[in-house]
């Protein structure tokens, strides 16, 4: 359901201060696809409207955005940067990244507790989860758990998530949870997925690089997004998905104002917008993301694909322990899975 919304607290004062008088642009790096057309529903089109500011998007991945960041050095070009909480925590001790001033955040006081990382780097918008998506005529009976992945594997229909992005690293811990490992002993999940690795149809690197695949039935299991996958299949995609008894792994899915951003006040105003509650409700009608601000009551299809009950049974990895260990993870996922 596609609907327009009403303007923020943070938006309306920023006009009333006369911000709209001297329009910017507005640089933003978000994801694409249809999360991308959902943030341009919900977040981008009524910011525009009361603004006057001219949002700019730059799509790409969170280890892009956290590259791009890094290069520049603390004078990025980007105002806001939607980026996973893992990414965000290596930013943000890299000193990459401004301490975010909830006085100029309205709806700080609305959102659930953690919502804000630690000294207050970034904020939560939205949850997502790694979960698993599936072919329903390929799976009558809904899979239930993260065996069923390396069970599938045989048939090569399995795609797997490149350690790159937030879905392979946190498929990397499912994997060493279900056989005895944990975040800080990931050799089970690296022998376990070793296993499987000659039998993988695909690695991808992207979120939606997989949706071609359900369509011709290439594969017909993979760990992914749940809000990619209602997504896709409202398309008509033939995908749905599951959430594994052991538990999905959470996504805490941030914004950053980097350091250098040249439009601080827009960006303040653009988050703030994000985080209302009506914004939150368009974006989960929108893009199936769970929201974070308390006041959202969700219902439909999007209750159903980021059910409010399943958000107390995520299992939320420390993004300060992945930040200091990926890059190492990554280096060892090329020597033992896609060698």
């Amino acid at each position: 359901m596609k609907r327009f919304l009403t303007v923020t607290t943070a938006v309306a004062a920023l006009v009333a201060g006369g911000q709209s008088a001297q329009a910017k642009d507005l640089v933003v790096g978000m994801f694409g696809g249809s999360f991308g057309k959902a943030a341009q529903t919900c977040h981008i089109a009524p910011f525009e409207t009361a603004s006057g500011d001219t949002v700019v998007v730059q799509e790409g991945s969170s280890s892009q955005f956290a590259a791009m960041v890094r290069a520049t050095g603390g004078d990025s070009d980007f105002d806001v940067v939607y980026i996973d909480n893992s990414f965000a925590a290596q930013l943000a001790a890299e000193g990459l990244l401004q301490a975010l001033d909830k006085s100029k955040l309205s709806h700080a006081g609305e959102l659930v507790d953690g919502a804000f990382g630690a000294e207050d780097h970034f904020v939560q918008y939205q949850w997502g989860a790694t979960a698993i998506a599936y072919n329903p005529a390929d799976y009558p009976t809904p899979p239930d758990s993260w065996a069923d992945v390396f069970t599938a594997a045989a048939s090569g229909k399995v795609a797997l998530p490149d350690i790159a992005g937030t879905a392979g690293v946190h498929f990397l811990i499912a994997a060493a949870l279900l056989n005895g490992g944990s975040i800080d002993n990931l050799d089970p999940g690296f022998e376990a997925i070793a296993k499987i690795a000659p039998e993988v149809k695909a690695y991808y690197t992207q979120a939606d690089q997989i949706i071609s695949m359900f369509e011709r039935g290439e594969i017909s299991i993979a760990p992914w997004y749940p809000d990619r996958a209602a997504a896709a299949g409202d398309a008509g995609v033939p995908v749905a998905i599951a959430y594994p008894k052991e538990g999905a792994v959470g996504i805490k899915v941030t914004m950053v104002i980097p350091e250098g951003a040249g439009n601080t006040d827009g960006a303040y105003a653009y988050i703030d917008n994000a985080l209302s509650a009506d914004v939150q409700k368009c974006f989960a009608e929108n893009m199936y993301a769970g929201p974070v601000n308390k006041d959202v009551k969700l219902e439909g299809a999007a209750a159903k694909a980021v059910p409010p009950e399943m958000f107390g049974k995520l299992y939320f990895p420390d993004p300060e322990k992945i930040a200091a260990n990926v890059g190492d993870w990554r280096q060892r996922w090329q020597r033992e899975v896609t060698k």
